[in-house]
């Protein structure tokens, strides 16, 4: 990171003794000393929910700049770099230029207190209002209810991904009803698109939850669809009619074809997006740290003629759909896992003990939150399964090389799949 950066990141997150607080008062006052430029953007997108929304941003951004829209993003947390959090007019900004807004914001801050996330989202808003016009769309933080993005008075549309357990200690109810209480509770009047979800319970459970609000509603299944088609096709439907679309070549996974059909609705619906740009769009689509394949850099040689893919799923809703991929996979997958502390390590990992042939566990570099290898091996006790320890990235990743006609996958949290990146 930008030494300059750092820097300032390290002043922001001394402006408040907790990383997460979730109220909105120090928000507003914030925004309030900016002139409140979240009133000021005109073409707002709220993505709320636990997966997915990463994948969904980045295929609607992928859509309307191909159909010749501009778009300010703001999605969380970063995978390499902060810049990757602020989009801005179709183009990531500069680290330099991300100092000297960060320390503006630091200034107008002043002795008021502030946690690191609601800084960065006040930055973001206050920018973006140079860019008012564009279609600005905002990916919520843990839940919605107290979130720091959580402060417009109006939008187009709010966009819900999949719901599952999560951040729950931050919860009184930590059930799925908590979850989905938080993340709908005040949700905008607009239109609302909803995901496929895990299982028709949570989406009857999100179904309910909407009813009071008078939204227009298009959920997956009722008023869109997405299906596979012969010859690596895929076939999406909705009210306007049917589109047969090549299959991404650089997206893996078929959770993904129910965040781009999510995707899809939202534009075609919003803003009339002509078919054409919808096929090149998705043609060309990739989303970073998703089920990603790194084809060539260190660590690919490192795994010789075996494949070398990263997601930085890191919850049991995640690892639901991370399984069922490998399950469809013609090859001895080969995990290697590193996580936070603050996860369902054991639920997660068993997910993955019957259909892997093996599981090694590793430190996640650069990361004081992360649970060591020892006591991630430590929770997994019981579990049926040999587990083995690694000291680093790259030798976890020559050791299951060994292997021929093998998938080396790592997972567990965006962190590590940063720092895969990095090192590659």
């Amino acid at each position: 990171m930008n030494l300059k950066l750092q820097t300032i990141i390290q002043k922001l997150e001394k402006k408040f003794p907790r990383k997460i607080d979730l109220t909105l008062e120090r928000q507003l006052k914030i925004l309030k000393k900016l002139g409140n430029p979240q009133d000021k953007l005109e073409q707002v997108i709220s993505v709320v929910g636990t997966n997915s929304k990463f994948s969904i941003i980045y295929t609607i951004f992928s859509i309307l700049k191909e159909s010749g829209h501009k778009c300010n993003l703001f999605v969380s947390p970063h995978v390499q770099s902060y810049s990757e959090r602020f989009i801005f007019n179709n183009e990531e900004i500069d680290e330099e230029s991300l100092v000297d807004l960060l320390e503006d914001i630091e200034k107008i801050v002043g002795e008021d207190s502030c946690t690191l996330f609601e800084a960065l989202t006040c930055a973001h808003l206050k920018f973006a209002e140079n860019y008012s016009n564009n279609i600005s769309i905002y990916e919520a933080g843990m839940f919605h209810f107290a979130d720091s993005t959580n402060v417009f008075k109006k939008n187009i549309a709010n966009i819900l991904g999949t719901f599952s357990l999560d951040h729950v200690q931050w919860l009184k109810n930590k059930t799925i009803d908590g979850v989905i209480f938080e993340k709908t509770a005040k949700l905008l009047n607009s239109k609302i698109f909803l995901n496929k979800q895990e299982n028709n319970e949570i989406f009857k459970k999100v179904e309910k939850a909407l009813l009071k609000n008078k939204s227009e509603k298009y959920f997956f299944g009722r008023d869109f669809n997405i299906l596979k088609a012969e010859n690596n096709f895929i076939k999406y439907q909705d009210e306007f009619g049917e589109i047969i679309l090549p299959k991404p070549k650089k997206v893996l996974g078929d959770h993904q074809l129910y965040n781009i059909s999510t995707s899809i609705v939202a534009c075609r619906k919003l803003f009339n997006i002509k078919d054409k740009d919808i096929k090149t769009a998705i043609s060309q689509l990739k989303i970073k740290a998703r089920l990603e394949e790194i084809h060539s850099g260190k660590l690919k040689d490192l795994v010789g003629k075996n494949r070398l893919i990263i997601d930085s799923g890191h919850n049991v809703g995640a690892g639901l759909v991370i399984a069922d991929w490998i399950k469809s996979q013609q090859a001895d997958v080969q995990i290697i896992c590193g996580m936070m502390q603050d996860k369902s390590h054991r639920e997660f990992i068993n997910l993955f003990k019957d259909i892997v042939k093996s599981i090694t566990l590793i430190d996640i570099p650069n990361q004081t939150g992360s649970i060591t290898k020892e006591n991630f091996k430590n929770k997994l006790n019981g579990i049926n399964k040999e587990i083995y320890l690694s000291n680093s990235i790259q030798e976890s990743i020559k050791s299951v090389s060994q292997n021929e006609n093998s998938i080396c996958l790592i997972v567990g949290s965006i962190y590590l799949a940063g720092e895969v990146l990095n090192l590659n």
